[in-house]
């Protein structure tokens, strides 16, 4: 049996000092310091609005509420994007009411007034009933920055935060081979939760809860901490590297049978899992040479720009502050958390799965069951404890949510005590004091 090294493994090019701050309840049950997250982290910090392939035509809208905002984003004539702020310049009234829409004309529901996809008012009542003449052409609606990484469109409310590619470092450059720009989205889940937004981005800032929380997926990846890569990056996200194809050398899972699904994650892919018994950590590499044979013939054209980590790890992103991206070699997954508007101990949970289209490919197997392989073919939205799944993985991750944001109101909680795994939480919350305090 393997004996587990103690010792936490960070990458040498990728670990930054902490402090050690103290991290007390009071970031997660306070409405003053949800007060200062509104207005001091989230107009610094780029956010994921869409997928693309919702902005086909001139006109395209979607919809992002986000706190008290709401954001359009329209797709313009010349094929670029651009975001506003979902309100008129007139009184104030939402313009958009649903979550995606497709029009020439903006209009606001209230008195009529038209923008263009570009947001330049064009047609308003009474013209001549204005001090300073007809507003049409002069009235613009307020826009933000908007830009686009692969199949994603992002916006910020910051002209000052760095361009969207220098803030993703080093994400569009480490996940290029894995070719995403034509990937799916075929789940797009959310749900109301009982928690703070950052009850979940602790969580997938550390792998510590996967024995207790996620046993079963001990037997295809690798969670000890001697084969987990842990690295944090100077623009404030963080990654680990799992070993994928792999059982956990937490348990002794090598000297027996291949332990399932990995048996038949093996089989799929013509490799018979009988021949390694005893030696089940050899099946990665088997797998890894039988990709590169067959994946070409199967239909998964990307595999030829992916490593061989790529084509069998999966590779966890944290991106700063409440996005959290898992890569597998035919799976997307993105995580997300967003503030309640009003009350700090609720959030929206957000879960989205994409897809690498493959030729002759009709249905794909998601975290929630078989769907077909299209644009958004499970889309909804719930309240967390209703029945309505997520994501297996993902209800395991938010059934801790309820009963943390309850322990947390605790006189008795004092704060944080954390091991050196967790060292990714340390420093979350170390740079999200900084942006709160108005230091960063």
């Amino acid at each position: 049996m393997t004996v587990e090294d103690k010792r936490s493994r960070y990458s040498a090019d990728f670990d930054l000092p902490v402090r050690g701050d103290t991290i007390t309840a009071e970031r997660y049950i306070s409405k003053d310091w949800m007060a200062l997250e509104m207005k001091h982290l989230w107009p610094k910090v780029w956010h994921l609005g869409a997928v693309t392939a919702e902005l086909e035509e001139e006109g395209d809208i979607v919809r992002h509420n986000f706190g008290k905002d709401s954001i359009i984003m329209v797709k313009q004539a010349d094929e670029s994007i651009k975001a506003f702020y979902n309100t008129c310049p007139h009184r104030g009234n939402r313009l958009i009411l649903g979550d995606v829409a497709s029009t020439p004309r903006i209009t606001c529901g209230y008195h009529g007034w038209q923008f263009d996809p570009a947001g330049t008012l064009v047609h308003v009542q009474d013209p001549d009933d204005f001090a300073d003449g007809n507003p049409c052409g002069k009235l613009h609606l307020t826009e933000l920055r908007c830009d686009t990484w692969g199949p994603f469109v992002f916006w910020c409310m910051d002209d000052d935060v760095a361009p969207l590619h220098e803030w993703l470092a080093p994400y569009p450059e480490r996940l290029a081979g894995y070719g995403l720009d034509n990937w799916v989205r075929v789940l797009n889940v959310s749900a109301d939760c009982d928690f703070n937004w950052k009850i979940i981005r602790d969580n997938f800032n550390e792998s510590y809860h996967l024995p207790t929380i996620h046993p079963e997926l001990g037997t295809f990846i690798n969670d000890g901490l001697p084969d987990t890569v842990f690295e944090m990056y100077p623009t404030g996200h963080n990654a680990m590297w799992m070993k994928g194809h792999q059982a956990t050398t937490r348990k002794d899972h090598a000297s027996g049978e291949v332990p399932a699904p990995l048996d038949a994650i093996a089989a799929a892919w013509g490799v018979d899992p009988a021949a390694y018994k005893g030696h089940t950590g050899d099946i990665r590499q088997a797998v890894i040479e039988a990709k590169r044979k067959l994946g070409p013939d199967r239909g998964y054209t990307n595999y030829d720009q992916m490593t061989d980590q790529q084509l069998v790890d999966y590779f966890h992103c944290t991106m700063f502050p409440n996005l959290t991206l898992t890569m597998s070699p035919e799976q997307c997954q993105i995580l997300r958390t967003e503030p309640h508007p009003t009350d700090p101990e609720k959030c929206v949970f957000q879960h989205w799965c994409l897809y690498p289209p493959v030729k002759g490919m009709k249905e794909i197997e998601t975290p929630v069951g078989v769907a077909p392989l299209r644009h958004d073919a499970i889309h909804r939205h719930s309240t967390y404890g209703d029945g309505v799944s997520v994501g297996y993985v993902a209800d395991q991750d938010l059934s801790i949510g309820t009963t943390q944001q309850q322990g947390l109101n605790s006189r008795g909680f004092k704060g944080f005590h954390l091991p050196l795994q967790e060292k990714r939480v340390q420093r979350f919350h170390e740079l999200l004091s900084d942006y709160v305090m108005g230091t960063a």
